[in-house]
């Protein structure tokens, strides 16, 4: 029996790229889905597109069942159409992913608060605003499954990405929250740190001359939101886990490693003497890793 027979599922910005492959999978594997996507340019600009159909269409082809929506995350009362579309066309909603989101890469000193503001807006106030129309369904149904998208650009910083650094990590913040706060409900929250060429990707790739490998065939990521969306993971919540090469990853959050301790406490002359010894030896390192092959190109 598939492991999602009979739940609704909503994956946002699943029009393109990793989001449409999580779409797929989630519906190969007896869901049906609400794919969200406003059609969009990299950057948030409205288009005429709509990628979301093409999906939509896919699943159908494929014997699945699938609905269109077209709304932006980035709006509260839209979002709350987004879940209001699986309500109204499948009685439920069961699953969501909160995977939309756009890109405006530039080095802090370059950035302006319109480029900050809107990688915020639809990544981090994106997912509140799926979840916060979602989860009140979930509570009334005792049943849930919130899988929110998050990035290693914010779990381990990215150059030229703080906008998008800083919205994938409060992702995970909010990961954390929502799992304490709703696992008496029957709801688990999880986040995933994918990875993939896709058009977020493209301008990297061909600035190194790079082509991508197997291993970075974002279809590779869907297996596990596909697991982490069943009844089999009841017992994974607030975890955040990844994906390098064919193998999944977990992360551990941020924890005490070390500690430099002092009858009474420290002054800064004795912090300085002694921080090197003790907590110095355990600083980490910043940034992402980046896939074979491409982190030796210029």
């Amino acid at each position: 029996m598939p492991l999602l027979q009979d739940r609704v599922a909503i994956v946002t910005g699943s029009g393109r790229g990793i989001g449409r492959e999580f779409a797929l999978c989630l519906a190969s594997e007896g869901a049906k889905v609400v794919v969200n996507d406003v059609g969009a340019s990299l950057s948030g600009e409205s288009t005429e597109e709509r990628p979301a159909e093409e999906v939509v269409k896919e699943i159908e082809k494929a014997g699945g069942t699938a609905v269109p929506n077209f709304d932006s995350v980035s709006d509260f009362d839209g979002a709350g159409r987004i879940i209001q579309t699986a309500v109204d066309t499948f009685g439920k909603v069961d699953i969501l992913v909160n995977n939309a989101g756009i890109i405006r890469d530039k080095s802090l000193v370059k950035m302006d608060e319109a480029d900050f503001d809107a990688v915020i807006a639809v990544h981090l106030k994106g997912s509140f605003n799926c979840t916060r129309h979602a989860a009140p369904l979930m509570k009334e149904a005792g049943y849930g499954r919130i899988i929110n998208i998050t990035s290693s650009a914010g779990l381990r910083g990215n150059f030229g990405q703080t906008n998008y650094g800083a919205a994938k990590a409060g992702l995970m913040g909010m990961t954390f929250v929502w799992a304490v706060e709703l696992a008496k409900y029957g709801i688990t929250v999880n986040a995933m740190a994918p990875a993939g060429a896709t058009r977020m990707t493209a301008n990297l790739y061909a600035e190194a001359d790079y082509e991508p490998p197997p291993t970075l065939d974002p279809a590779l990521n869907a297996p596990i939101i596909a697991y982490l969306a069943s009844e089999q993971a009841a017992h994974v919540n607030g975890q955040v886990l990844g994906r390098t090469d064919y193998a999944f990853t977990l992360f551990q959050t941020p924890r005490q490693i070390a500690w430099m301790w002092k009858d009474g406490g420290w002054d800064p002359a004795g912090v300085a003497e002694h921080f090197d010894a003790t907590l110095g030896q355990h600083l980490q390192p910043v940034g992402m890793v980046m896939p074979k092959g491409l982190d030796q190109k210029k």
